[in-house]
């Protein structure tokens, strides 16, 4: 018999593993309690995933689905706020989700992104270059130092952010994903980083660029405003979070993963594994993204055997999900790059499938060969045990990655 006790969520995710298959434990549609004493439902199931993911009875909007929401039991004081607030393709459905896709899909198609691959080796070259002048015995922060800074150098490039605003702008998805943050501290930053975007946005009004922030502008204008200025605000917060936040935990994790695991490493080197697989396999068994909210039921929706109520909220735990053992078995959480079967749902599925996918696995591609070529003596600065999540229940990522150089190619 399945135990039906929601899963209380930690919200400084100090272990969404061991948190998913206590979730799974109860089916993978279950109940969970959200920061807040929200009731929820959590998708842990591979198959199911799919189904709800491609599913149009299950809504993205609040402000339009929401039932508790929108008859006030969720009110300002609800700590993840912040996720109903937004105004882009987090909180978009149908038609909306559509138009907001589209101004943006077209810049991340397979040859696009090829010709970005020079940007995105030049940061690589630029940031080894500057840990190259390091102290072999020095610690190194490796997330700060090169898996943060090399995609948001890249996506902040390509909308035109300027060097001196980009930490400031960047804050704001930070923070966002940080679910210890109080429920005013989530609207605060919510209000700050909307106002940062509208003055960057009339800043390249005034004066555009070759940057795609200039082409959406110029395509607002163009087609009759079909996207508000709300919107326009909303595209470039998820553009810029997204191109940065999962990015960097997919090329922390994978680092993390090599160093802890050697003898991955080694097939790699010999030639008899590639940086594909190691990218694929820490999709699956790391997805960046943990636990996404948030989901709504349009009407009353019977899936594996649960009844989910017309506005009842849900999540799909990536981080659960990718160590489904029905798909993949006893060693669903053992890292394997020699796995036949890496399948994962870890940039989404259908129509919300990531429009970054394509610049996200260029980019872990390259940072991993050229990092690894750079320093192949690279190792832990810690034990492994020492190196602690990103406290958050929403992301996977690593807190900090601290390494030694050692020797250098």
């Amino acid at each position: 018999m399945r135990r039906r006790c929601p899963v209380v969520i930690d919200p400084a995710g100090t272990d969404i593993h061991a948190e998913g298959a206590r979730i799974r434990a109860n089916g993978s549609v279950s109940q969970v309690e959200l920061p807040g004493g929200v009731l929820a439902w959590s998708v842990t199931g591979q198959q199911v995933a799919r189904k709800v993911l491609s599913d149009q009875r299950f809504s993205k909007d609040p402000r339009k689905h929401w039932t508790d929401y929108l008859e006030g039991r969720i009110g300002q004081d609800f700590p993840l706020i912040g996720w109903v607030l937004m105004d882009n393709l987090t909180t978009a459905y149908g038609s909306d989700h559509s138009r907001l896709r589209k101004p943006c899909a077209n810049a991340f198609t397979p040859r696009r992104v090829e010709a970005l691959r020079p940007a995105v080796e030049r940061a690589a070259v630029e940031l080894l270059g500057e840990l190259a002048t390091v102290s072999p015995t020095e610690s190194v922060d490796l997330k700060a130092r090169y898996a943060h800074p090399l995609p948001s150098r890249v996506i902040c490039d390509l909308f035109g952010v300027p060097e001196e605003d980009r930490e400031e702008m960047l804050r704001g998805g930070e923070v966002n994903v940080d679910t210890r943050v109080s429920a005013e501290e989530a609207a605060a930053n919510v209000e700050r980083w909307h106002q940062q975007m509208l003055d960057f946005i009339e800043e390249k009004r005034r004066n555009p660029g070759p940057d795609l922030t200039s082409d959406l502008i110029a395509a607002q204008q163009a087609e009759g405003s079909r996207l508000t200025d709300s919107e326009m605000v909303g595209t470039l917060h998820i553009m810029l979070a997204t191109g940065t936040e999962p990015v960097k935990n997919l090329i922390g994790n994978a680092v993390f993963a090599l160093l802890t695991h050697p003898e991955q490493l080694d097939l790699v080197r010999s030639g008899r594994a590639g940086w594909d697989d190691v990218i694929q396999e820490t999709l699956r068994m790391q997805a960046p993204v943990a636990h996404l909210p948030f989901r709504f039921a349009v009407e009353d929706v019977d899936i594996d055997g649960v009844t989910i109520r017309r506005g009842d909220p849900l999540l799909v735990n990536f981080a659960a999900i990718g160590r489904d053992p029905d798909v993949h078995g006893d060693t669903a959480a053992e890292f394997d790059i020699t796995r036949a079967d890496k399948e994962h749902l870890s940039f989404g599925h259908g129509v919300y499938r990531c429009i970054g996918q394509p610049l996200a696995l260029r980019e872990a591609e390259i940072a991993l060969r050229m990092l690894f070529q750079r320093f192949p003596n690279l190792v832990l600065a810690v034990p492994p045990e020492e190196v602690t999540p990103q406290p958050t229940f929403i992301m996977n990522g690593l807190d900090t990655l601290p390494v030694l150089l050692k020797g250098r190619a």
